[in-house]
């Protein structure tokens, strides 16, 4: 079986307990703007290449003709050449 028992809020009796809650939630808020700013930059940071890049050339049928990919980004267009 369950009680319902009515709750009631009354202030904290402690002088110093609203005080401590201010200050950490002025922490808290601090902190969160600091990893704001750190994620962001991390997200504009850009990555570093692990060992060699890895070229790709494509001029199959079905891909863009004379394509040329560095580390899977797309940095140009060979014209006219059909193979490397």
């Amino acid at each position: 079986m369950s009680s319902l028992k009515e709750l009631r809020w009354e202030k904290d009796p402690a002088p110093w307990a609203e005080a401590g809650r201010r200050l950490a939630a002025a922490l808290l808020q601090r902190a969160s703007r600091l990893l704001a700013r750190l994620a962001c930059g991390l997200a504009s940071a850009p990555a570093e290449p692990r060992g060699d890049p890895c070229y790709e050339f494509h001029a199959e049928a079905g891909a863009p003709e004379g394509a040329l990919y560095v580390d899977g980004r797309l940095v140009g267009w060979l014209p006219g050449v059909s193979r490397l």
